[in-house]
């Protein structure tokens, strides 16, 4: 650094001097990125900020442990490196998530806020760097090339963990439930949506729990990938420039820190030039979201209405729905969670693009995956929580238009076939149709079985499991 003005300070960095906001705790590098990358106005959230500080603080106390940095200057960027971690210095994280592709200009944000708070808390000031320098010192056998996607793996980690498998579990109980509640209630099934044969509606409820507990079933398998950290590869994956026990070391803290399971990578060429673990993470999202978006839009059909539509189950009511139409009650918590599917299966779509630009020993689309992959997770997160609280929940079922619904279907006919000939019954469902009748009112007038036994035939609790009685062929 060399003089101060009013509104900024000269950082030179080697490509000459650059103006720095004077109270700003990032430096050059991060300045000319902010410069470069006017791009979108997205920041990368608490959870990726959180990873980088966690990473450069067991490094820190690594590097000291190894006798690679003084304990004052270990102790020093520790502690900066917690307030990062802590989120006090979130507003210095300033650039656009379209950057270096690499990370490198985020990465650098890091280390030039650690450095100069470490050196503040030294007694030094701000664009010094002394006796901390971000890159000597803070970065001190890291690469940013090894380091950010080490934090994209520990930030997915961390949101699923504490937000995604939760809300899911939770969701999951609800649905398991709503299957118990909702078993004495007998309901039309539907195929291409048409009547079909009778089902219980919890029966229905059971099929989305189960797609529920299949998607977390998914997303632990993910998980194992994630577990592998690119720390210790460096620039290339050879672990130039880092001490043999440096990365060990380093993961032995973080998962100390964070209850993970996460180990060294064992080929970091493979682990540094490819991102395939966030792209398999984000797959496993992207099936989450369409199970959820079945669910979701199964529910706002199921309660269509409340007069003209399906109306075989009830919504909570959480807000009016029209400007124009008075009384009007939209399933407005399934809408949203049917657009935090479809942005989820976008991201995917991003996410896998990314993946294919691992050019040889690098990926060059890091910072995209990393956005779009916790964005996945945060949002499936909250728009998860959301539907089950404010919808799932307060599903109440109507049991009378249930009923009301299987007697006027015409797919009661098809537990006549066994007994009648499939062409017979297929006259009957015409005869029916044409008529504005039921199965069973035609099936009366035309006398073909007894009373007893198309009573005993059309009883919707005998369609549930396979038939016992079948006519001989």
């Amino acid at each position: 650094m060399t003089k101060s003005n009013q509104g900024y300070r000269i950082e030179k960095d080697s490509m000459g001097p650059v103006k720095v906001p004077r109270e700003a705790y990032y430096g050059a590098n991060t300045q000319r990125a902010v410069e470069n990358f006017p791009i979108s106005g997205y920041r990368f959230g608490r959870e990726l900020i959180y990873a980088l500080g966690l990473i450069k603080y067991a490094s820190a106390r690594t590097n000291s442990e190894l006798g690679l940095l003084s304990k004052r200057m270990a102790r020093a960027i520790e502690k900066a490196s917690h307030e990062v971690m802590q989120g006090r210095w979130d507003d210095q994280f300033v650039l656009d998530i379209f950057q270096t592709g690499s990370g490198t200009s985020t990465h650098m944000n890091t280390n030039e806020v650690i450095a100069n708070r470490a050196n503040e808390i030294l007694g030094g000031k701000k664009g010094i760097y002394k006796p901390v320098h971000p890159n000597d010192h803070v970065n001190l056998c890291q690469s940013s090339n090894d380091v950010f996607p080490t934090a994209i793996h520990i930030a997915a980690f961390s949101l699923l963990m504490e937000k995604l498998l939760p809300a899911l579990r939770d969701l999951h109980q609800t649905l398991h439930d709503k299957s118990k509640e909702f078993h004495p209630v007998l309901k039309i099934g539907r195929t291409h949506l048409q009547d079909a044969l009778p089902i219980r509606l919890g029966q229905e409820f059971e099929g989305y729990a189960q797609q529920v507990g299949l998607g977390i079933f998914r997303i632990l398998n993910a998980m194992g990938s994630l577990y592998e950290l690119p720390l210790g590869g460096t620039a290339v994956g050879t672990g130039a420039n880092t001490h043999p026990r440096f990365a060990k070391k380093v993961i032995s803290i973080i998962n100390k820190m964070v209850g993970g399971q996460f180990r060294e990578a064992s080929y970091h060429f493979e682990a540094q030039g490819a991102r395939d673990a966030s792209v398999e993470m984000s797959g496993a999202l992207k099936t989450v979201a369409v199970s959820l978006m079945k669910i979701a839009n199964d529910i706002r059909w199921l309660g269509s209405g409340p007069r003209c539509g399906i109306g075989e189950i009830h919504l909570p009511e959480t807000q009016p729905g029209s400007s124009m139409m008075p009384g009007k009650v939209n399933p407005v918590i399934p809408e949203s969670m049917i657009q935090v599917c479809a942005q989820v299966i976008g991201n995917d779509s991003a996410i896998t693009l990314g993946g294919i630009h691992g050019y040889f020993e690098l990926n060059t689309m890091m910072p995209l995956i990393a956005h779009n992959l916790l964005e996945s997770i945060r949002l499936l997160a909250n728009g998860v929580d959301n539907f089950n609280r404010r919808c799932v929940k307060g599903l109440k079922a109507d049991q009378k238009r249930c009923e009301e619904m299987i007697e006027k279907s015409l797919a009661l006919v098809t537990a006549l076939a066994p007994k009648i000939g499939y062409d017979e019954a297929a006259r009957m469902a015409k005869k029916a149709y044409q008529q504005n009748k039921t199965i069973r009112q035609v099936m009366e007038e035309e006398k073909i079985l007894s009373k007893t036994e198309l009573n005993r035939i059309l009883n919707p609790r005998s369609m549930l499991t396979p038939t016992k009685e079948m006519k001989k062929a």
